[in-house]
């Protein structure tokens, strides 16, 4: 099989899973942002094995395929936007190696991880908060959530350097 054609198949595959994961997640509504986070894992897993623009291209074919499958169109936003965190690391990552400057990579990552997850998560807590909980919020609450939400990626973080770093490198082999 010709390795184009191959990672393509691959590629194909993952997504079915990404759908699938998000299809889920509406019928298994306990393991929701579980199924989700996996979901979104394996946009990365296509950016580090075909490139930036392999995964962004399999990161939009995901939210359309989720658009017209996934029951829940919400699920399928927040896929959108844990893909989107996901792409925006990797590409900070590819940009911090190609630097020639002697400064610590790592804080500056994890700096830029935080900017890019800010970004988006703050502006969803102020304006939509109503996405969050279905009451009204007093400001100490938003407050509340925003800490919470620093402390929700950091887990989602370390979980996706796991599975990048322990369960992709190990399953790698087996698939390509």
């Amino acid at each position: 099989m010709h390795v184009k054609a191959k990672r393509m198949a691959f590629g194909g595959l993952l997504l079915a899973l990404t759908v699938i994961c998000m299809v889920l997640g509406s019928v298994i509504e306990t393991n929701t942002l579980f199924l989700l986070a996996a979901a979104s894992y394996f946009v990365g897993i296509v950016v580090r094995e075909n490139g930036l623009p392999g995964g962004v291209a399999f990161y939009l074919a995901g939210i359309l395929l989720g658009l017209l499958v996934a029951p829940n169109k919400l699920y399928v936003a927040s896929y959108g936007a844990m893909g989107l965190y996901i792409l925006g690391i990797e590409w900070s990552w590819r940009l911090l190696g190609r630097t020639s400057e002697k400064t610590n990579r790592r804080v500056w990552f994890w700096v830029i991880k935080y900017v890019i997850f800010n970004i988006m998560f703050i502006p969803m807590v102020i304006f939509f908060p109503k996405l969050l909980i279905a009451r009204t919020l007093p400001v100490q609450m938003l407050f509340g959530i925003i800490g919470a939400g620093q402390i929700a990626l950091i887990l989602y973080d370390k979980a996706y350097e796991y599975v990048q770093g322990h369960i992709w490198s190990k399953m790698r082999g087996r698939f390509l």
